[in-house]
């Protein structure tokens, strides 16, 4: 799952295009299993009969013990979530379903689903394996080992029949655009080209390095003063810690996770509901991200 930024975002441009690919064809009781899932709360349902049918949904694919983008693309929904308000779990819902069932229990999946402050409306789903593996085979994710299961987000609508793949990683308006088009009622009230509301913030070509990549990369999980989030405020990091060591945990917090660095493992003890991802990033990409925290450290 491991990839270089350029390689992991390059198709995101077109998938979080103003309107991803969307099928046409009826996916619904014919289609999809209704074998039994769990929530994070030990709530049982039948996954199409309670979960899917007649409803709006966004579903992604998760496991807890991520080292990579799981904790990132959830935390970009975590943001989503925001945008649609009272919506979510009223007009939509989201469903991460895990693909490691043996290990995501309910109570692992409560915690992931507290560290991402998931409000009602989101459910985190387990199960038996097999039911399952079924369950996420039906919706697109057919990964033979956890490091390659999808990291697109699903987005359908069960009542026109139209489902569609999108990513988390680009223009979260765009995201929001299209699951709002997934409902015809919206689609007639809206006219989304003249909808202030669905433009994303654009950086000036003077705007600090690595300003655009921080917001997109790190801030589903840090703020800059503004409390902790998922992970710690990075308000005055640049100054409490070496630059050598704010390199090296930027790209691979991995590795100082295996080799037990103190820090990162005191890091880990804080905050041990979700793993700080390894993302590829290059050198310069880190540079452009601690210069960019030092200049807001400087006010």
């Amino acid at each position: 799952m491991r990839r270089h930024l350029l390689a992991m975002l390059a198709p995101l441009f077109l998938l979080a295009s103003a309107s991803a690919a969307v099928s046409e064809n009826s996916h619904g009781a014919s289609y999809f299993p209704n074998l039994p899932v769990v929530d994070q709360d030990g709530r049982k349902f039948a996954f199409y009969d309670d979960l899917i049918k007649g409803k709006m949904v966004v579903v992604s694919f998760i496991y807890t013990h991520c080292p990579d983008l799981c904790p990132l693309t959830t935390a970009r929904l975590s943001q989503l979530q925001e945008k649609l308000g009272d919506r979510l779990g009223r007009d939509v819902f989201f469903y991460s379903i895990t693909v490691d069932p043996l290990r995501d229990t309910p109570a692992e999946l409560k915690k992931f689903a507290e560290a991402f402050d998931a409000k009602p409306g989101w459910g985190f789903l387990t199960g038996d394996p097999d039911a399952v593996k079924k369950t996420s085979h039906a919706l697109g994710d057919r990964s033979r080992t956890l490091s390659e299961h999808r990291n697109e987000i699903v987005i359908g609508n069960d009542v026109t029949g139209q489902w569609s793949r999108n990513s988390l990683m680009g223009d979260l308006a765009s995201v929001e655009l299209d699951i709002r088009q997934m409902d015809p009622s919206w689609r007639q009230k809206a006219d989304s080209a003249t909808n202030p509301g669905m433009v994303d913030k654009v950086y000036d070509i003077g705007a600090a390095p690595g300003q655009a990549m921080f917001t997109k990369l790190c801030t589903p999980c840090h703020s800059i003063g503004g409390g902790d989030r998922v992970g710690p405020d990075l308000a005055g990091v640049v100054e409490r810690r070496p630059r050598e060591w704010l390199e090296e945990f930027i790209m691979f917090p991995d590795r100082m996770r295996q080799r037990k660095d103190p820090e990162t493992m005191a890091l880990l003890a804080r905050y041990p509901k979700a793993l700080m991802p390894a993302l590829g990033l290059t050198p310069q990409d880190t540079s452009d991200i601690i210069e960019f925290l030092k200049s807001r450290n400087k006010g």
